[in-house]
């Protein structure tokens, strides 16, 4: 074997111990914050792992070493040109897209600014609310009837407690009530025309326009509360789509920072500062807050974020990470094996929402289209006719511009909750 080889592998031996020493001294003082005897046996199993292997390639690098044969007589060259050393990059470093080096060099030299921690004070309608309501509602909490909602407010990251939401939606329902029964006095009396004058006096008789309009005042309170119990759990899967369009190129990012054989908290760390992910932000956020307020340790703090996740994929991500971290495994294999995964799934969605986009757009064109023209000739027929419903001609137009204006509508809603968000 020539020199030049056998230094390439010393060079590659020393690498490698550097890189052990480097664990070794973050798996120390990490055993050192924890008091979690589980965990600490499990750090000092690895911490022993390392040692071996230091001692295997301290072995081989002093063979590596005895290997070299220099000669006793050199002759002193009267110029010696010096060859340009390559310097060769450590192999997580070419791991790193050319984005995260950069992360990496901005967060190194980013000098610490001071925070200023702005408390948000509660809107005098939800102090009302908690007022009125806040003491019925716990021993509703209390029996766990609400626990449905509850979970639902806790993922869905609405900035209210349990407690003061469900008092506004008992309070917000009370007021829909009393703006029902202003409607149905309002109906009951005056009739509502699209053509001049618009408020007219109602002339029917009492019993039968009592019929025609007692149910508003049912129907505004009703549709209020249920608007108001249904909301978190919209919000959440509002967010869960948000997070999990996220997650595939967040965790390439976890990937190659986790190459580093750096700290697992750092890499949340990392990936929060980056501002990049403003969804997933907010999840790690509670972890680091886990851990640096509540003290909680790594692996117990991943196990209560995911109870918490609205996304289901990211509780599935801390729980896996969890278990990864307890039996020493790999956090780069973990994460490259998850971002696959993902990515796949990606793919896959944004493949359906293709074939969903065009099944709309067949229907768009059949609905909006052609149903209104065949609609109008119909009509058309039938006032010339004088045969069945005739309406005027100003009728008819009105009819027909504000059905295609309302389906035109509804159809630019659903698209726009169907469309995910570009990452």
């Amino acid at each position: 074997m020539a020199i030049e080889d056998t230094i390439e592998e010393i060079k590659k031996i020393i690498f490698k111990e550097k890189r052990m020493v480097i664990e070794f001294n973050s798996l120390s003082n990490y055993l050192q914050n924890t008091d979690d005897e589980e965990e600490r046996k499990m750090i000092n199993g690895q911490l022993d792992r390392l040692k071996n292997s230091l001692k295997e390639m301290n072995n081989q690098l002093l063979e590596k070493l005895e290997s070299i044969d220099i000669p006793s007589k050199m002759e002193k060259p009267k110029e010696i040109a010096l060859p340009k050393l390559k310097i060769k990059k450590p192999k997580y470093a070419e791991k790193l897209p050319e984005i995260d080096r950069e992360i990496l060099k901005r967060l190194k030299s980013k000098k610490k600014k001071a925070v200023k921690v702005a408390l948000k004070k509660p809107s005098p309608y939800a102090k009302l609310a908690s007022t009125l309501f806040a003491n019925k509602v716990r021993d509703l909490i209390r029996q766990k009837k609400l626990e449905s909602l509850e979970k639902d407010l806790i993922k869905s990251n609405i900035n209210y407690t349990p407690i003061s939401y469900i008092s506004m939606l008992i309070l917000t329902t009370i007021v829909a009530g009393f703006a029902g029964l202003i409607l149905f006095v309002f109906f009951f009396f005056f009739n509502l025309s699209p053509l001049f004058p618009i408020i007219t006096r109602a002339t029917e008789d009492f019993g039968m326009r009592f019929l025609k309009t007692f149910w508003i005042i049912f129907a505004a309170p009703l549709a209020t509360g249920l608007f108001m119990y249904f909301y978190p759990s919209l919000e959440k899967k509002s967010l869960e789509d948000k997070i999990n369009q996220e997650l595939p190129f967040a965790t390439i990012h976890m990937a190659a920072i986790s190459g580093a054989m750096i700290e697992p908290i750092k890499v949340f760390s990392i990936i929060s500062a980056t501002k990049e992910y403003p969804n997933l932000e907010k999840e790690f956020n509670k972890l680091l807050n886990e851990i640096n307020i509540y003290g909680y340790d790594l692996v117990t703090a991943l196990k209560s974020v995911a109870i918490n996740s609205p996304s289901q994929k990211l509780a599935e991500i801390f729980n896996g990470l969890a278990m990864t971290i307890t039996s020493g495994g790999s956090l780069y294999n973990f994460f490259e094996k998850r971002a696959d995964n993902l990515l796949f799934s990606y793919r896959l969605d944004r493949e359906k929402r293709t074939k969903s986009a065009e099944t709309f757009m067949d229907i768009y064109i059949s609905v909006v289209i052609a149903a209104p023209m065949i609609l109008m000739l119909l009509l058309m027929m039938m006032k010339i006719s004088g045969l069945g419903l005739s309406l005027s001609t100003s009728t008819i137009t009105l009819l027909i511009v504000g059905a295609v204006s309302l389906i035109n509508t509804i159809f630019l809603i659903f698209l726009q909750l169907k469309q995910p968000e570009a990452i």
